[in-house]
C-alpha cells in the first residue's frame, strides 16, 4: 500500500509537471521588478533541446521513524538536449564553497564536456542515483562508443533531513527513471518539487526555481537559462530586487537545532544556446554566485554551492573521427551573457521561493512560505513594487 500511494504521488507529480508551472503565481507575478528580458517561458527549457524531469515524493506525516518516514524528498532530471541524448556538449563547472557533492565534475573538467543528463536529489541518494542514472543508460544504449561519459554522470546534491526522513534512503531507482523518462520541455514546475522538495531558502521554503533571459539581437539573440535547487542563506541577509526582505520580515522562522542558520546548498545549472568553449562556460558559471550573493548569500562554511554550465551549440562535440567544426564567440561579446547568468540565477531563486508552499515534516518541523502579500508591503515600502 505504501508503495502503491507513493506511486500516486510519483505520477501526479509527474502528469500535471506543466501545469503546476503554469497556474501557480511567480515572482513577476507579484510585481517583483528584474533586470533583462525572459524567454518565452522565463526557464532553463527556453533553451532549445533541454528538457526537466521530476520525481515528487510525500509520504506520511508525524514524528520521525527512520525508514518509514515522514518522506519528504524527489529527484530532478536536466536533458541538455531532450531524452534522447546521445551527445556531448560543452560544459565547466565551479564550486563558491565545497561543502556538497556534484559527481562526474573530474571528467567535466579534464574534458571540458558533458555527455550525460544532470541530476539533483538529497545529500544522502546521490549514490543510488548516480547508479540508476547509469543502468537507465545502459538499458538506452546510450553508452555504446563513448568514452566515459555516460559512466561518470554529473549528480548534484542539497540536504533536506530538516523535513525528510534523509537517512531512510527512500529514493530508490525507480523514481530516478521516472525523473527521466517524463522530462518535458516548455514551462516547468517549481516550489515543493523534484529534488527541491524538502529544502529551506533564506528560512523560509525553498526548492526548484529557474528563468531564463533572451539577448537583444545586436548581442546575439542568445538565450541563457538557470535552474536552481535552492536550500541556502540565512533570513537576516535575504534581500529581493534589492530590498532587504530579511530585515522586514523576521518572524516565521523555521525551529532552531533543525540546522545551524548556514547550512544548506544551492545547485545551480546554467544552458545556453551560445556558442562557447569550456573555458568560456567556465567564466559563465563563476558569475552565478554574483546572483547568488545578490540574494544574500554568502558562500557560508556549512553550505555546498556548486554550480554548472552548459552550451547547446557547436553539434560536432561529439565527433570521434576527423576534425570537429567549432564556432566560438570572441571573448569581448561575453558581458551580456555574464549579466544574463546574473540576472537569471536571481530570479530563479526567487521562483523558488515564491512557488513554494508550506511544509511540515518529520516531529511536525514546520517551514513556511514566504507570505506574497506581506513581501508586496515591504517593496511597495521601498519603492520597488512593479504593479
Amino acid at each position: 500500500m505504501r508503495r502503491f500511494l507513493s506511486l500516486l504521488v510519483v505520477c501526479a507529480v509527474l502528469c500535471s509537471a506543466v501545469a503546476v508551472g503554469q497556474k501557480k503565481p511567480r515572482a513577476r507575478d507579484l510585481g517583483i521588478p528584474f533586470e533583462g528580458t525572459p524567454g518565452e517561458w522565463n526557464a532553463i527549457t527556453d533553451v532549445k533541446g533541454v528538457e526537466v524531469g521530476y520525481t515528487t515524493i510525500i509520504e506520511g506525516s508525524g514524528k520521525l521513524v527512520r525508514g518509514k518516514g515522514p518522506v519528504r524528498t524527489g529527484v530532478t532530471a536536466i536533458f541538455p538536449k531532450g531524452r534522447e541524448f546521445r551527445d556531448r556538449v560543452f560544459g565547466a563547472w565551479f564550486t563558491l564553497n565545497g561543502n556538497g557533492e556534484m559527481t562526474g565534475t573530474t571528467w567535466l573538467e579534464e574534458s571540458g564536456s558533458l555527455g550525460s543528463p544532470i541530476l539533483i536529489t538529497n545529500t544522502h541518494s546521490v549514490g543510488v542515483v548516480r547508479d540508476a542514472v547509469i543502468e537507465w543508460g545502459a538499458m538506452k544504449g546510450t553508452g555504446e562508443g563513448y568514452s566515459g561519459d555516460f559512466s561518470l554522470p554529473v549528480v548534484a546534491e542539497t540536504w533536506d533531513g530538516g523535513l525528510n526522513d534523509i537517512n531512510g534512503f527512500h529514493v530508490k531507482k525507480e523514481h530516478v527513471f521516472q525523473a527521466l523518462d517524463h522530462a518535458v520541455s516548455g514551462p516547468i514546475a517549481e516550489g515543493n518539487v523534484g529534488g527541491g522538495t524538502g529544502m529551506i531558502a533564506h528560512g523560509f521554503k525553498g526548492g526548484t526555481g529557474t528563468a531564463s533571459r533572451k539577448l537583444e539581437q545586436r548581442d546575439g539573440g542568445y538565450t541563457v537559462g538557470v535552474l536552481v535547487q535552492a536550500n541556502y542563506g540565512s533570513r537576516e541577509l535575504l534581500r529581493i530586487a534589492g530590498v532587504p526582505v530579511g530585515k522586514e520580515i523576521t518572524d516565521l522562522l523555521p525551529k532552531r537545532g533543525q540546522a545551524p542558520e548556514d547550512a544548506g546548498s544551492i545547485i545551480v545549472v546554467v544552458a545556453t544556446d551560445a556558442p562557447l568553449l569550456p573555458h568560456q562556460l567556465k567564466r559563465i558559471v563563476t558569475r552565478v554566485a554574483l546572483g547568488v550573493g545578490v540574494m544574500g548569500g554568502r558562500g557560508e562554511n556549512s553550505s555546498g554551492d556548486i554550480f554548472i554550465a552548459f552550451s547547446t551549440a557547436n553539434p560536432e562535440v561529439a565527433k570521434t573521427k576527423d576534425l570537429a567544426t567549432i564556432t566560438m564567440l570572441p571573448n569581448e561579446r561575453i558581458n551580456p551573457l555574464f549579466r544574463a547568468a546574473v540576472e537569471a540565477t536571481e530570479e530563479a531563486i526567487v521562483n523558488a521561493m515564491i512557488a513554494a508552499e508550506t511544509m511540515v515534516g518529520i516531529n511536525g518541523n514546520t517551514v513556511y512560505a514566504i507570505p506574497h502579500d506581506r513581501l508586496k508591503e515591504v517593496l511597495k515600502k521601498y519603492n520597488r513594487l512593479v504593479n
